[in-house]
């Protein structure tokens, strides 16, 4: 396949990434009053490890096998963003995942969009930072985790999701702004 196919394998896996999601989000959906059962925790929890590994597959074979598109550029970020936030937001009703954690990270994800949107109308290239990974890596530890929720062999798996989940919250608001000032420093330079 060369770069210019739309059907690439790591474009297939984002698209699967991508339709992961609304399963998740009824695998999550409460019956009404009660809370999600373990069963459809771990069910839950085993859909979104595995689209969340498909991230690491589609980008590496993108890269090595020259197969990037600008297809794939643009749907890998949104899935992870969709995931992740996805997930958050199914988590509130149970009182997995406070509301204003998830608000954090869904306007940390609309902002950094639509700064990376007008620098690149601007010609302005801005780079993921190693900030933006280390805070996709901890979100997407504690969001499975608190999807999981249930205590396992004796691990406090929800409070174990709150630590990585706050690391990662503290990470969304800093990269954030480490964004936004590299796009204020980079029009600036101009």
């Amino acid at each position: 396949m060369t770069s210019n196919s739309r059907l690439s394998a790591p474009n297939i896996l984002t698209l699967l990434r991508i339709l992961a999601i609304p399963v998740v989000v009824l695998i999550l959906l409460p019956p009404a009053g009660r809370e999600i059962s373990f069963a459809r925790s771990v069910t839950a929890f085993s859909l979104f490890v595995v689209a969340t590994i498909t991230d690491l597959f589609d980008g590496y074979i993108a890269r090595r096998y020259h197969m990037v598109t600008t297809l794939g550029k643009l749907l890998d970020p949104l899935a992870d963003k969709l995931l992740v936030c996805a997930a958050m937001m199914m988590l509130i009703p149970p009182g997995r995942v406070a509301a204003w954690m998830a608000v954090i990270v869904v306007a940390r994800e609309i902002g950094v969009t639509a700064l990376r949107g007008v620098a690149s109308t601007e010609g302005v290239i801005i780079a993921a930072s190693k900030l933006g990974k280390a805070k996709t890596l901890l979100l997407n530890i504690g969001v499975a985790a608190l999807i999981l929720h249930y205590p396992i062999l004796g691990i406090p798996v929800h409070g174990v999701g709150m630590v990585f989940l706050s690391a990662g919250i503290v990470l969304t608001a800093w990269s954030g702004l480490d964004y936004f000032f590299r796009f204020v420093g980079e029009i600036f330079k101009r």
